[in-house]
């Protein structure tokens, strides 16, 4: 992935602004589950707008810090009562964190009655014994912590109905009295009091409780709570929706990155595996196999582009989403988090187990897919044949055989992973009845909300996901990485040919083509397959080479473009070892017509052309002329731009071979090579070729290998192999004279008046 880093580096980004938008929804359905409908829409324990009895009310339940903090925020309005300070509202959470205790506190003796208030003063003095001092050293009822015991001076004294603890709305106004037996009520006490009964409830239920004052603040004066729930429920469902769009927006676009770099990744290896392929020489090829090379190109490659994008998409955000959401469960105080343990280990075992049970099928699946295509390749390439003996049934059942092998090991391993969806729902599902058991005895007690609860549900679904990601792509990159292996092999196999360190470019090349005592066996094999040839061709000269089947004839033609290098021995080309020219000069001086003619799929221009694509037209035409192809050519309707299929299968065999030397000739080469190509010519068509094909190559060397007498009778140099030795070398006369094995091809071809006199004397 290294080319693609701007790439990368971008989805990293994405996906942390998709985890920043994912991890803040539960919060915000916690909002408004707890704020929205619990609290009616009111966010802050702190009143924005309060009455001047409570205002003064709760000063005497606070600090001399506090109080001062507390007129600083407020100021008084047009309609009489105290309004918070646009500067003050800037920060509501840090005014909630200072003044949640004395609204508690206000709120605590504002449920209570005369009666209440006594007893509770009672309870204070039994345990303290005198009143309790504050913490300047004053004396009860002396400090700002504590009630008054009389009013301040110039304060009138209350009536009858404010001689209530809390006057109109149940709490203590400025310069009100305390309830009678009340005297020397201890404030600090209650503020310990209240702030240890705070510890116990839970930050979440602190908030409500202090809330509830402010809900019934709001109330008083006038303001409507169903408008400010209104407008809290869209405020919020509206700041949601845009978070979930711009998840969205980050998740389309991560993908589309991911996808975009990993069908990047998939280009460059194919690209990588073609290009070291194409340098394969015959030995490497039959190593690997073509059927194993093509599934390496195709169904391996298709693996590692897969598994790229979901590193991408998945493995980069499940941590993300996993680590932010332990930290969000931390956050929300409700103390389940041993819960998430639990979960987490269900589903590591879980994997694990499957892992074990389909890990080996992974493993086996690739070869079993490398064996359907190799026998598919073998029968679709024999279909003639098998049709021709009658082996339809047997193909079918060898198919079928491997097929089903696939088959079986695909099932097995897809049931196998089948069981971990139901099993994964049914461990999530259990995980949130388990924590609703759990939060429901903290829902009870009140130390717990039903939102913190939900959040809390929510962020371990997402803790449990992104592990269950993890354990996925866990799943998967062990076939990657079989896969992996495969290209990997085939990508640092270095070929066995290959141009050498000192390798020079062959310029203005002559044609001769010379071996000096070369011997040469296959990559494996035990025996040489050819031994001591020494030889020379020179331009101008047509050499021919015969010999029974197997006796090395097309293995010796190909090691003059080195398809394969000689064991021993040398080959050279105008004097220079081709082992010490550049492949690409050294096959640009031959032009070789293969035993089999092999076409490409396209027009008989672009075949012709194949070897010269800037060559002409007239070019173009006297190499079909030459090949003796113009007749067939002509009667397509297209001519030269008529198609042809794949491997030229919508052509005969013979005009096929003619196309393939028209290809050869085009190219206009130094050093022509035909390898047997003539067989599938008629003796009329074969002689006008050779006719044709003389003044084309009277500068160049010709080398033609070939099964046929009449076919090399006229060649300047024939040379006789057998069983991969050079048993003659000479002219047709001179063979007949002096070479037995030259004389028994020759006999078993032509009758004694074709072979003429030379015939007869060797008989004699």
């Amino acid at each position: 992935m290294k080319p693609y880093w701007k790439a990368v580096v971008a989805i990293v980004v994405l996906l942390l602004v998709q985890a920043v938008c994912d991890l803040s929804l539960p919060n915000y359905t916690s909002k408004i589950i707890d704020v929205g409908i619990q609290n009616s829409g009111v966010e802050y324990a702190t009143p924005t707008v309060m009455r001047q009895e409570s205002f003064e009310g709760l000063q005497l339940l606070m600090t001399e810090d506090e109080k001062q903090a507390w007129q600083a925020s407020y100021t008084v309005g047009e309609d009489g009562y105290y309004h918070l300070t646009e500067d003050a509202a800037k920060d509501m959470e840090a005014l909630d964190e200072q003044f949640t205790t004395p609204i508690l506190m206000g709120a605590m003796l504002e449920q209570m009655d005369e009666g209440q208030l006594a007893q509770m003063q009672a309870a204070m003095a039994q345990q303290g014994g005198n009143p309790a001092q504050a913490p300047d050293g004053t004396q009860a009822g002396e400090g700002a912590g504590q009630m008054p015991q009389t009013p301040p001076e110039g304060a009138q004294a209350p009536d009858a109905a404010q001689n209530q603890p809390g006057g109109e709305n149940g709490m203590p106004n400025a310069g009100q009295t305390p309830p009678q037996g009340a005297q020397g009520f201890d404030l600090t006490a209650i503020r310990e009091e209240v702030e240890a009964q705070m510890a116990a409830m839970g930050e979440s239920l602190i908030h409500s409780t202090a809330v509830n004052f402010t809900k019934t603040e709001y109330e008083a004066v006038g303001l409507s709570l169903a408008d400010i729930q209104s407008g809290y429920l869209w405020r919020t469902g509206g700041l949601m929706l845009a978070i979930t769009l711009g998840m969205a927006a980050a998740a389309v676009l991560a993908g589309l990155l991911a996808s975009r770099v990993g069908a990047g990744v998939g280009r460059d290896l194919r690209e990588k595996v073609f290009n070291n392929v194409v340098g394969f020489s015959s030995a490497e090829i039959n190593k690997f196999s073509t059927a194993s090379l093509i599934t390496r190109s195709t169904n391996d490659i298709q693996q590692i582009q897969m598994v790229s994008t979901m590193i991408l998409r998945m493995v980069l955000y499940a941590p993300l989403l996993a680590i932010g959401g332990i930290f969000m469960v931390l956050r929300t105080g409700a103390g389940m988090e041993w819960i998430i343990g639990v979960a987490v280990l269900a589903i590591v075992a879980l994997v694990a187990f499957l892992m074990a049970v389909a890990m080996p099928k992974f493993k086996l699946m690739q070869v079993l897919v490398d064996k359907v295509n190799l026998v598919a390749r073998e029968i679709l390439t024999g279909l003639n044949v098998i049709r021709a003996f009658g082996r339809e049934k047997v193909e079918e059942e060898r198919f079928d055989g491997a097929n089903r092998n696939l088959t079986k090991t695909m099932l097995f391993t897809n049931r196998t992973m089948t069981f971990m969806m139901p099993i994964m729902m049914l461990i999530m599902n259990g995980i949130s009845v388990l924590i609703v058991w759990t939060a429901a005895g903290g829902i009870d007690a009140g130390t717990l909300e039903v939102g913190t609860m939900t959040a809390f549900i929510t962020y371990t679904m997402q803790i449990v996901m992104s592990f269950l990601m993890i354990c996925m792509i866990s799943i998967m990159l062990p076939r990657a990485a079989v896969a992996a292996e495969r290209i990997d092999e085939v990508v640092n196999t270095k070929p066995s040919i290959y141009d050498s360190e000192n390798a020079v470019d062959l310029k203005d090349p002559k044609g001769v083509v010379a071996f000096h005592h070369v011997d040469f066996k296959y990559p494996g094999a035990e025996g040489y397959t050819l031994q001591d040839i020494d030889f020379t061709a020179q331009p101008g000269q047509t050499t021919a080479i015969i010999g029974s089947t197997g006796s090395g004839k097309s293995t010796l033609i190909n090691l003059i473009p080195r398809f394969f290098d000689v064991t021993d021995g040398q080959i050279t080309l105008d004097g220079v070892d081709v082992r010490q020219l550049t492949q690409s000069s050294l096959r640009a001086a031959v032009g070789l017509v293969p035993q089999k003619g092999v076409l490409f799929s396209g027009t008989i221009e672009s075949n012709i052309l194949y070897g010269a694509p800037d060559a002409g037209q007239g070019t173009m035409e006297e190499a079909a002329a030459i090949a003796q192809a113009t007749d067939f050519i002509a009667e397509k309707a297209e001519g030269y731009d008529s198609p042809i299929a794949q491997g030229g299968s919508n052509v005969s065999g013979g005009q096929r071979q003619r196309l393939s030397i028209a290809r050869a000739i085009a190219k206009d080469p130094k050093v022509y090579i035909f390898d047997d190509s003539f067989s599938a010519l008629d003796f009329k068509t074969d002689t006008a070729l050779r006719r044709a094909l003389g003044p084309k190559v009277k500068d160049a060397t010709v080398l033609i290998v070939a099964q046929r007498i009449s076919t090399i009778l006229y060649a300047d140099q024939i040379l006789v192999l057998d069983e991969g030795r050079l048993v003659g070398k000479g002219r047709h006369g001179e063979l007949l004279k002096n070479c037995e094995t030259y004389r028994q091809i020759a006999q078993s071809q032509l009758s004694p008046e074709e072979l003429g006199e030379d015939y007869g004397k060797a008989g004699e």
